[in-house]
This record gives structure tokens, sequence and C-alpha cells, in this order.
């Protein structure tokens, strides 16, 4: 039997679509274990899969951080923490490898730094996950996460590229970290994460469809683009009985999230509020942290720390949310309409992409007030090409697809593959 371990790093929307591979993996006959922070200990039993936590886990000190979600900010925060997880990462794999030997494939978002130095110590075949499309910079479709790249994408393709060829600053935040943890395993130093430590060789997987985003001629050559995994657990967490309650109780509510890891969203929920008795709606609030929304909210808005959106979303009007890519295609694959309210990270591009397939609208949290979102969210809801848009995007997305080449592919990795 194989053992794969699955390494992510971030909160639920990066954890669930590796609990989704892991359950494929497993159905397969592999043994599969999920590392990753302590956090999601339960969501990986419950899905059935093996679970070794990180020590000194970071994320938690990450997502304290308020300047997680200041725009370019949330970048250097993310890095820098990702960069100092390294150590905690490369330690939980070497436990389960002094108990059980070494696993014969990793597959692991490029910010785990740890699991590409594993490959470069050990040879443990590695292929990077990546999520979402701002993980490609190409030079033919830049991302458009920064203000800067929008003026960059109208120049010359020349030009573009040899903007590109200068380093990341974003190295410069998690570099230190990084070959500290090289130096103490002897592992040869990367002068640079995104020129050397970006794409593994041996692989790599994007889990969004080219009808989100096409693939482009600098994105690696040997890679394999997928769909959208929409996990959500609703199997092992389904609705609560008393959200199911306030859904049958009336008409279709307004969803509003700034994302399973914001713990600095009263600002959002007080605006939520306000918008909520401006429509004269209902509406479901969803955070981790209930403590953020206002206190005295009418009988009319539902507060809910979790709910799976795939049982959620097709009984809802509309979704504004963060726009991180799990929710972004929940709220596809469901046909309603979204406002997403960027905040940082791949947010901004996931906006980007929304309105370009007209499925939604999208503004920036600076922006997102009761005057500023109040006819955005109108439009959400009341506009027939978004909702024809939206309806066309659910039915092209229920066709389904046979996972079983993308299974053959990732196995074609494994080591005793490789050593036959």
């Amino acid at each position: 039997m194989s053992h794969v371990l699955l390494l992510p790093y971030g909160t639920a929307g990066s954890i669930y679509p590796f609990v989704w591979l892991g359950r494929l993996l497993r159905q397969r006959g592999h043994r599969v274990t999920l590392v990753t922070a302590q956090t999601y200990a339960e969501t990986a039993h419950s899905a059935g899969l093996e679970f070794a936590p990180v020590e000194n886990d970071e994320l938690e000190r990450m997502l304290r951080n308020p300047m997680m979600w200041q725009g370019d900010a949330g970048s250097v925060v993310s890095y820098r923490h990702a960069g100092r997880s390294t150590a905690g990462y490369v330690k939980a794999v070497e436990k389960l490898i002094e108990n059980g030997g070494a696993p014969d494939l990793m597959l692991a978002p490029m910010i785990c730094f740890g699991a590409r130095l594993l490959r470069e110590k050990l040879g443990i075949p590695l292929v990077t996950v990546h999520l979402y499309p701002m993980m490609f910079v190409s030079a033919y479709e830049l991302p458009l996460a920064l203000p800067g790249f929008r003026l960059l994408q109208v120049l010359p393709l020349w030009i573009r590229k040899a903007v590109l060829a200068f380093p990341n600053p974003l190295d410069f935040f998690a570099l230190p970290a990084v070959r500290a943890c090289c130096a103490a395993h002897e592992v040869r130093k990367p002068w640079s994460l995104w020129r050397q430590w970006w794409h593994s060789p041996d692989g790599v997987v994007a889990l969004f469809p080219e009808w989100y985003t096409k693939p482009q001629p600098d994105w690696p050559q040997n890679l394999l683009q997928w769909d959208f995994p929409l996990e959500d657990m609703a199997a092992e967490c389904p609705l609560e009985a008393e959200l199911e309650a306030f859904l049958a109780a009336g008409e279709k509510p307004v969803l509003f999230t700034p994302g399973t890891g914001n713990f600095h969203a009263a600002r959002f929920f007080e605006t939520a509020a306000a918008l909520v008795d401006r429509l004269g709606c209902r509406a479901v609030f969803l955070t981790r942290k209930p403590e953020q929304v206002p206190a005295n909210l009418p009988g009319s808005i539902f507060v809910t720390r979790y709910a799976p959106f795939s049982q959620l979303l097709p009984r809802s009007r509309a979704f504004v949310h963060h726009g991180g890519i799990g929710t972004v295609a929940q709220c596809i694959a469901a046909g309603i309409p979204q406002l997403v309210v960027a905040m940082a990270l791949d947010q901004p591009d996931n906006a980007e992409r929304v309105k370009r397939l007209g499925v939604g609208l999208g503004t920036r949290m600076g922006r997102f007030s009761v005057r500023q979102a109040l006819p955005l969210l109108q439009r959400c809801i009341e506009d027939a090409d978004i909702a024809g848009n939206a309806e066309k995007l659910a039915a092209h997305m229920t066709t389904g697809r046979d996972t079983g080449p993308l299974l053959a592919w990732l196995e074609k990795n494994l080591r005793h593959e490789n050593d036959t």
C-alpha cells in the first residue's frame, strides 16, 4: 500500500481541497495522512484520513494578526508565517518516517516550503497543488491581485516578461526562515523561492477548470488542470437543526461571510447588518468568531459558525463574501449571484474573474459601506443577466467528471512507481 502525505497550509478553504484529494486516494487503496495544523485533526479523522499535527504551528498566530486581511500586507504576513512554519512541517514528516518509513508521494501547495525541503533532502516525490489562478504569475495573463499589474497588463508582452524577471518581493519575507531550516538539515538553500521552489519539477496540479482560467504558454509543462473540488464536509457536518428551521420559516436569505479565517471582521458584519436592514431581507451570517457580530441582531438574521455550502447556497438568494476560491466555486455550482468583498491574497483576482464570467460583482473591503455596497447587492439580487449567467454556469458544473485520470496522473509520481 502506497503512503501519500497531504500538506496543506491555511484555513478551511485551503484544507478542504486536500481532504477531497485524500478521500479519492484512500478509495483508490492508498494510505493517506493529512499533515497540517492541529485545528484540523477532527476534520481529517471524520473524513477517514490519518493525521499528523504540525508542532509550533504558525496558523493561529497568523490569523490573529489584524494585517492579515489588509490588502498587500496580507501577503507579507502570510509568507512570513509560512516561512516560520517550515521547520514544523519537516519535523512532523520526519516523525512519521521514524515510525513507519518514508512516504511515496507528497501533495502540497507552494507555500508549504517544508514539503519542498523534504523533497530536496530525502527525494520524496512532490506534486505542487495550486488552488487558484493567482499562483500562476503569467506574463500572458497577469493576476489582478496588485493594482500595478492592471497597468502592466496593457503594456507589450516583452515588457511584462522583463518585469516578472525581477525578484519577487515576497521572497524576502519567507526566505530567512526557509534558509535557516535548510541549513539545519544540510539542504542546499534556494536563492529564490519564486524562481526555484514555486512549482515542483515532479508535477503540478491546478484545481480549477479551464473555463475559469485558461492555461498559458509560460505555465509549467508537467501540469494537469482539473475541476473545482467542491469539498465542504457536508456528510460529516450537515446543516444544524436551528438553521434548517430558519431557512424553512421564510424567504431565501442573503448570506454574508468574511471567510473562516478572518478574526477581524466586526466592521464587515456591522455593514452587513445595515444592508439587511435597508433591503428588508433575511440573512445568514457565517463566522468562526461570533463575537465579531453586532449584538441584538433582529430575528431576520441567523448567525452560525459553519454550514456546508452545498446544502446552504441552493436555498439562498445571493452571497456576499471575501472571494476565497472555494466560496467562489460553491456559488457558481449553486447558481446564485455573488458580491465579492475582496480583502487580500488571491481575493481581488478571484473577484475580477467573477465579474468577467458575469456571475456577480466585486468591490474592495475599503469601499464596503452601505452607500457603496447597497446598489451592488441590489443589482446582484435583481439583475436578470447575472442570474442567467449564474444558472448557465451551474448547469455546466453539474455534468461531473471521472476522477480516474486525475488519480492515475498522481499515481505516476509515486516513488515505488518511479523505482520500478
